[in-house]
């Protein structure tokens, strides 16, 4: 029995397999106990293509081979699968953490910030701006943004914005307070919710009718959000480095707050 299209694709972005391997899993785990051919009947996959697509399941853990003749195979049933899978992933990823902490110390790393330091007064005295797409560029983009302010961090957003990112938020806003960074923040929503955030975020914000969100560092580079209210759509962001531009928005909102009737 072949199995349907939509389970093969499935199981196929579930577990990281190839179509062939995925076919001929799901028809070992049908089967119970099979000869390649057998697999190869089953399973749609080209008999030629069977044993180097078993051996290739047998090296991930999918599959085993029984002892004996003639050679049959049987299917490593999917709770084991996936919690080989979780520690071959969670080896990976320590292994990665520690290649990542110890990176600094090493020369190709000094020769990297040689690179970036070497060009790094031109691109100070450019006006940059760049697009960033994704939710997590765009948190990563907030974060760079948050952490790289040295006084003043100012922050003009829906109740909607800061609340899907409270948890970023959080430890960054105790991180920069903590070395003395002055947060002001204005939010546009419900009295509940801006009490409500700003207790969370031990920062008092004010209210104000402004809809857009964006975080402004030091007067000095600006991140603005895109599409903010659609959540079927991929989030973006667009970041400007110009302080002259930056300047003038932040004048333009302070003005804008003072007159703003709500508290």
């Amino acid at each position: 029995m072949i199995a349907k299209p939509e389970l093969v694709n499935k199981v196929k972005n579930y577990f990281g397999l190839n179509i062939y391997e995925t076919k001929v899993w799901l028809a070992l785990l049908s089967k119970g106990i099979a000869s390649a051919g057998e697999i190869a009947d089953m399973s749609g996959v080209p008999r030629s293509r069977t044993y180097d697509v078993l051996e290739s399941l047998e090296k991930q853990g999918f599959a085993m081979q029984k002892i004996g003749k003639p050679v049959k195979y049987f299917a490593v049933k999917p709770t084991a699968v996936i919690d080989k899978l979780k520690k071959r992933v969670l080896d990976d990823m320590n292994e990665r953490i520690d290649t990542l902490a110890n990176i600094k110390g090493t020369q190709e790393y000094q020769e990297l910030e040689l690179l970036h330091s070497s060009q790094s007064e031109l691109i100070k005295k450019q006006d940059l701006s760049t697009t960033i797409r994704g939710r997590t560029n765009v948190n990563g983009q907030i974060s760079d943004v948050i952490i790289s302010t040295k006084k003043d961090l100012l922050i003009c957003a829906t109740t909607n914005e800061i609340k899907r990112r409270i948890k970023l938020l959080e430890p960054l806003f105790k991180q920069v307070k903590d070395s003395g960074v002055k947060i002001n923040m204005a939010l546009n929503g419900t009295d509940a919710d801006i009490k409500l955030l700003s207790d969370r975020l031990g920062v008092k914000a004010k209210k104000v009718d402004v809809k857009s969100s964006f975080y402004i560092a030091d007067k000095n580079e600006v991140l603005f959000m895109l599409n903010e209210n659609s959540e079927n759509q991929e989030q973006m962001a667009v970041w400007f480095s110009s302080p002259f531009f930056v300047e003038s928005l932040t004048s333009l909102f302070d003005l804008a707050l003072k007159n703003n009737p709500k508290k």
